[in-house]
Parts: structure tokens; C-alpha cells; sequence
């Protein structure tokens, strides 16, 4: 079950162009833009991620969303993660459910709104401001295939993390809604790496980072290698 080892490409597959184009589609965007302040701005944690998951399914996914948090552990330099004993001392919160389960979880547990709309097969809302990421959290759905399943734990916890926007232009990448990829790509880690070196800061605009990006590509590449 190694759903979420490296994908088949090896970091030297990519352009530098291609990475720091997927970089600037997925940083500095929002796929949901429903913000109180300016989306297009660097969006991180910088203090540890405490992660914890609420496994509402009739399945316990629980052993295996472990796995891959510890996955991104060992995977993103500069990003510390542990799990938190309770629910209240997290920061990052994971409800893994069933599809008769989701518009209820999603209304209740993430917007505390009963009138909330709920788009998207799974999702994740991220609480953020200028200083980084306050709180995420993702509902990932169970039971409809181990397909679904993979590619919305990976895609939307990676999102909660920062780089927050899809374009059906990223082919290495799970943040595609058209991609088939259910894995934490190789091209992937290379943006998270590159979002969580300490060169690049929280409320960062485009412009502010455009002459280090790619030196910041260069060091995230041989890291990921």
C-alpha cells in the first residue's frame, strides 16, 4: 500500500521553468477566492503543523492518513509536523468521511454555517493572514474508491499546507483537477520545499520573490533529489 511514495518522475524530469511556473500558479492563487484580504500573497505555516484526524467513516483511514503526514514530514525540509493527542491542540484538522457524511461535515465542523454551500468532491479551508497559516482544515472523502480517496487526502492536506490553487496546466503535479495523480509528485515536493524554505516569508507577493525563486528552485531540486 506505498500510495504515497515518489511518482514516476525523477527531479531532473522538470525545467527550472516548469517548476517555477508551477510554483507561481500554485502559491500565488486561490481556487476558491472568497478572501477578506489579497489572495495572491505567499500563504504558509511558520510555526509546527499539529495535524489531527476525526475518521467519521465506516472505514478507519486513520493508520494510513498517519502514514502520509509522516510522509510530509520526511519529505519537506523547513516544514516541522507532529500529530496532536486532541483535537484542540491542533492546528490542522482531518475529517475523513463518507459521501452521506460530507455536506453535513463540511457545514457543521469547517464553515458553522447550515447554509453553507459545498462544492468540490472534498475540500479544505485554510485560515490565514499576513503573519502565515492560522488553521487548516480537510474533509476527505472514503468511500468512493481508493482512487478518490488518495488524490483528495494528498491533494487537499498539501493545499491546507499553502500552495492553495489548481491549473489544468500543471501535468507533474496533483494540484490538476484533470491529472490523474494520487501521489506526492516529485514536482510537488519540489514546490513544497520550495515554499518552505525560510527565504520565502508569509504575505510575499510575486514580485517580492521573483529574483530568488530560482535559486530557491535550485536548492529545493537537489533537496528533493
Amino acid at each position: 500500500m506505498a500510495f504515497f511514495g515518489n511518482a514516476h518522475a525523477a527531479s531532473d524530469t522538470f525545467s527550472t521553468e516548469e517548476i517555477l511556473s508551477g510554483f507561481k500558479k500554485t502559491v500565488f492563487g486561490l481556487e476558491y477566492r472568497a478572501w477578506s484580504w489579497q489572495p495572491y500573497l505567499v500563504k504558509k505555516y511558520t510555526v509546527p503543523v499539529r495535524f489531527y484526524v476525526h475518521n467519521f467513516a465506516r472505514r478507519d483511514r486513520t493508520p494510513v492518513v498517519h502514514r502520509f503526514l509522516r510522509d510530509i514530514d520526511q519529505k519537506v525540509f523547513g516544514l516541522s509536523t507532529e500529530l496532536a493527542s486532541r483535537p484542540d491542540s491542533a492546528n490542522f484538522l482531518i475529517f475523513v468521511v463518507d459521501r452521506a457524511q460530507y455536506k453535513r461535515v463540511v457545514r457543521e465542523d469547517i464553515y458553522k454555517d447550515p447554509e453553507a454551500k459545498v462544492p468540490g468532491r472534498c475540500l479544505v479551508r485554510v485560515v490565514s493572514g499576513r503573519r502565515g497559516i492560522k488553521r487548516s482544515a480537510a474533509v476527505i472523502v472514503s468511500d468512493e474508491g481508493e482512487f478518490l480517496f488518495r488524490r483528495c487526502l494528498v491533494e487537499e492536506v498539501l493545499q491546507g499546507l499553502g500552495p492553495m490553487n489548481d491549473d489544468e496546466a500543471l501535468l507533474h503535479s496533483v494540484f490538476n483537477d484533470r491529472s490523474r495523480h494520487s501521489r506526492f509528485t516529485v514536482f510537488d515536493q519540489i514546490i513544497l520545499n520550495m515554499l518552505y524554505d525560510p527565504r520565502v516569508e508569509p504575505g510575499m507577493s510575486s514580485k517580492q520573490i521573483e529574483n530568488l525563486l530560482p535559486i530557491i528552485a535550485r536548492d529545493a531540486r537537489r533537496r528533493v533529489r
